[in-house]
């Protein structure tokens, strides 16, 4: 953690970093359901049976046609207003987008510098050689197999599983200039704790039409309690005035 610690910006191409945590919430506007509805299910499933390695190993098809379903929803969507203002901020500063979010509405939108932390929908992967992974757009089923003879999977981190890009993550994160949050609840972890890795004078904003309150943070916190794409637009009004 850099709590406390006096942070040198480096600055690149005369354009401060700004570093943006995304959520379902961003991506709620363009049409894609949220992880889990009120009623704790994902499109009618238990999230259990369709998003952890157990529920893969228990119903392979069930997993596969959860997924191919969101692959064929994610087709028919697209970016909303709040995408594309992130990718007007490019012309002022150095953005990079962490998104918990699979889909590729910030990348359809234009934004270049993207990581996701719980992977792509439109991409599969090897069950047996998780850096074995290939873009998939279309319905994926039991019988796709890599190019050594196993089953393909969905490139999704599911719960339970180890998280591959928080370390690259964490040191964007460590780089910020400004911080900002869009979108989600800050309730899933690792993701959530990005937040802490920050300097204790790197300005934070949190972009929530229902905000918590963030625990044991030093930062200078500005909630905007808006959808996505209204607090985007005023995140970007308010950078450009500091």
């Amino acid at each position: 953690m850099k709590k406390g610690k006096i942070k040198f910006n480096i600055v690149i191409n005369n354009k401060k970093k700004l570093v943006i945590l995304t959520g379902a919430g961003i991506s709620a506007e363009s049409g894609i359901k949220t992880f889990r509805d009120s009623d704790g299910l994902w499109e009618g499933h238990d999230v259990m049976e369709v998003a952890t390695p157990e529920g893969w190993h228990k119903n392979q098809e069930l997993v596969l046609d959860f997924y191919n379903k969101r692959r064929q929803q994610l087709k028919k969507v697209l970016p909303n207003q709040g995408h594309r203002i992130l990718v007007e901020l490019e012309q002022d500063f150095d953005v990079h987008i962490i998104t918990q979010n699979v889909d590729d509405l910030h990348e359809r939108a234009g934004s270049t510098k993207v990581l996701h932390l719980h992977g792509e929908l439109l991409k599969v992967r090897s069950t047996q050689n998780r850096n074995l992974i290939l873009d998939w757009e279309d319905d994926l089923f039991t019988g796709d197999f890599d190019v050594n003879g196993h089953q393909l999977r969905p490139h999704i981190v599911w719960f339970g599983e180890e998280v591959p890009a928080l370390e690259e993550a964490i040191k964007i994160v460590e780089e910020a200039d400004y911080f900002a949050v869009i979108g989600t609840s800050l309730q899933v972890y690792p993701a959530a704790g990005l937040i802490s890795y920050t300097y204790s004078t790197t300005p934070v904003f949190y972009i929530d039409p229902k905000p918590i309150a963030i625990p044991n943070i030093q930062n200078k916190v500005e909630i905007i309690s808006k959808i996505a794409s209204e607090g985007v637009a005023i995140l970007r009004d308010r950078l450009k005035s500091i």
